[in-house]
């Protein structure tokens, strides 16, 4: 996965737009920040609670690891690109998102991919929602 990768799966998102701080650009809805690249190449942060970070963390530890400090304490997550999958870092992009989007936005995106049937088949799978390997059920995940 690249940057650009990354970049296309955070502005697919509902109302989100790419802005900047510090140097390196970052990914809001709602004028908040969900997610950043970092001016490091291969690396980019998606924030997460810190229950989400210990689920992704042990789902794909090759992927995802806690940001250096207090910031990772409070969720703000490392993602490793030349790891992840696209469908992998969409699913940490989704629940970043999710966290930072107003509540009216996230139940139209959540109804939307309950009535086309868009769910993730799994880690093995790096196919954009909808996957074409799952059609009208969930996986264990509920996605």
């Amino acid at each position: 996965m690249t940057k650009e990768d990354f970049r296309k799966l955070a502005l697919e998102l509902p109302g989100t737009v790419e802005s900047a701080h510090m140097g390196h650009p970052d990914f809001r809805v709602g004028g908040k920040i969900f997610a950043t690249l970092w001016p490091e190449d291969g690396w980019a942060m998606v924030k997460l609670t810190p229950d989400q970070q210990e689920a992704f963390m042990q789902a794909a530890p090759e992927v995802f690891a806690p940001v250096k400090g207090a910031w990772g304490r409070g969720g703000a997550t490392s993602v490793r690109l030349a790891r992840s999958t696209k469908a992998i870092a969409r699913d940490g992009l989704v629940a970043a998102w999710s966290g930072r989007a107003p509540k009216q936005l996230v139940r139209e995106f959540d109804s939307q991919r309950r009535s086309q049937a868009l769910y993730w088949c799994g880690p093995s799978c790096d196919d954009f929602l909808p996957c074409p390997h799952i059609r009208g059920r969930p996986t264990a995940g509920g996605r």
